[in-house]
């Protein structure tokens, strides 16, 4: 039986499956869909024709829009039917026609989306995808599984993601861009095949990194992709002169770290 709080709203044409919970001020337009193992926190608003199923907590005070689909089951060839998760966090908007899928077993058996993110029209997050808080997916934007995007990325419209791809804190995806690689925290990367083209001063400067450490920050891109060795060798070589740069051994961490794919680089878009 659903649990469903006194003071939630649910038109007479939805459709709440027994097991769904649902909880205070949750107001649900009309011809909605919620799945028996569904939860949707205090405050959620969906407007209406949403369908909301698998095992999905959706945090509080999330907007969901028309014709999004949230929880779908994977679309991966592997899919078996196996228990997997969705995880929203608190104050998200999925606009019109957004789909995440929940994670698949082999991939770790859950998809997670963090707080305050921003998921514009039509865009799709796949399945095993971890996303960070204050994410903003512009329309169109298409996340292959286990693709991991950490805070604060801003993602163009158009622009697809390759599976298995990171994509840095504060980074920035242009518009229409094919993301085949790892962009590090703060590159700002363009066109198709992706080539990163910097960093994302003007991002930095928003979120309140001062000039002088951004001018470090830009040296140390400097030496990481125009050195004489390859990107890792670069990164490792310069790792003691940056050791009082937060934002610059951000950096050089994400480009040691294990990863299934290649570096983004300004050059052959890739090392």
């Amino acid at each position: 039986m659903s649990t469903i709080a006194n003071t939630a709203r649910i038109h007479p044409t939805t459709i709440a499956e027994d097991g769904a919970v649902i909880g205070e001020n949750v107001q649900i337009g009309p011809f909605c869909t919620i799945g028996k193992d569904v939860v949707l926190k205090d405050g959620v608003q969906i407007v209406s024709h949403a369908v909301v199923s698998g095992k999905t907590e959706i945090g509080r005070d999330c907007r969901i829009f028309p014709m999004a689909v949230i929880g779908g089951t994977s679309q991966s060839l592997h899919e078996a039917g196996e228990d997997s998760t969705l995880t929203i966090g608190d104050n998200c908007t999925m606009r019109e026609g957004v789909t995440i899928n929940t994670g698949t077993v082999g991939g770790g058996g859950k998809t997670v989306v963090g707080n305050n993110c921003l998921l514009l029209a039509n865009s799709h997050v796949a399945h095993d995808c971890i996303l960070g808080n204050g994410i903003i997916m512009s329309n169109n934007v298409m996340l292959a599984g286990h693709v991991r995007v950490d805070d604060k990325a801003i993602l163009g419209g158009g622009s697809a993601v390759h599976q298995f791809c990171r994509i840095g804190r504060h980074a920035f995806i242009g518009g229409l861009s094919g993301v085949a690689y790892d962009v590090i925290p703060y590159g700002m990367l363009n066109g198709n095949p992706g080539i990163l083209a910097g960093l994302n001063v003007v991002g930095m400067s928003r979120s309140g990194i001062e000039r002088a450490t951004i001018h470090r920050v830009r040296r140390a891109f400097k030496q990481i992709f125009e050195g004489e060795s390859n990107i890792r060798n670069n990164a490792a070589a310069v790792r003691e002169e940056y050791a009082d740069c937060a934002e610059a051994m951000e950096i050089l961490d994400f480009i040691a770290a294990e990863s299934d794919r290649a570096i983004s680089s300004p050059f052959r878009g890739k090392a």
